[in-house]
């Protein structure tokens, strides 16, 4: 299948997040933590831990605060219990947001979110009311220059759902999310590896920005992301700010 460029928009999503790496430990913590605290500290029967564990590391986290923290939330050392909660709403042009939280108080993350959203062109909706527009998968993105064939064979074989070639020529590879862990050993055991690894909400169809629109898409996103309690931010836009 064919499908819209996207590569230029994955690499200004990391360089972002590269620029915010002191939160990102924090994330890392608190995934860990809700993870471990429902389905148990046992890495090989809790996959939710296994993935959490994983962007741990690659956020450079050293194994000793990694597990400190898994002990906290399966009761070996005290810690704070945070709860996950989900808010959505609308950015610029009517593009379609989802915010997912991590909270020791519902209250003030709420007030937080809201306030994003109202200061910055957007809108708090209610529950539902842009969730239909995403699915839940497996996402890996793989650069451009890697071959199609072999992506789509080693894929398909180990149970993805879709291989999609965008026009810039990044693939981008669908999986359940249950199956994403066997796909992506099986696309790195072949020597491809991708560039973004992540079980996200994907949009079914998207919105594009550009110009000024882009630019205050870009702000609405950022003051979502720089809230404490915010874990991730997906959203149906396509920004250009060229």
């Amino acid at each position: 299948m064919a499908g819209h460029s996207k590569w230029a928009n994955i690499q200004h999503r990391k360089g972002r997040q590269d620029e915010k790496r002191g939160k990102i430990w924090t994330r890392c913590i608190r995934e860990i933590m809700v993870a471990a605290r429902q389905g148990g500290g046992d890495l090989s029967a809790n996959p939710r831990l296994r993935l959490a564990v994983d962007k741990a590391k690659a956020a450079n986290m050293p194994a000793d605060t990694i597990k400190r923290n898994i002990d906290k939330a399966t009761g070996n050392l005290e810690g704070v219990s945070y709860e996950e909660i989900r808010y959505e709403g609308y950015g610029i042009g009517g593009a379609a947001i989802i915010v997912d939280t991590m909270t020791d108080n519902k209250v003030r993350t709420v007030a937080e979110v809201r306030h994003a959203f109202s200061k910055n062109g957007g809108n708090l909706g209610t529950e539902g009311s842009v969730s239909f527009q995403f699915r839940n998968v497996g996402q890996l993105i793989l650069a451009p220059g890697t071959s199609e064939d072999m992506v789509m064979e080693v894929a398909l074989d180990a149970g993805a759902e879709d291989v999609i070639a965008s026009e810039d020529g990044a693939i981008e590879v669908l999986t359940a999310p249950g199956d994403f862990e066997k796909v992506k050993e099986a696309l790195e055991g072949a020597g491809l590896k991708p560039e973004i690894a992540e079980v996200t909400m994907r949009a079914d169809n998207t919105v594009d920005l550009t110009g000024e629109d882009a630019q205050k898409m870009q702000k609405l996103l950022d003051a979502l992301e720089d809230l404490d309690d915010v874990q991730e931010v997906y959203h149906n836009a396509e920004i250009d700010e060229e």
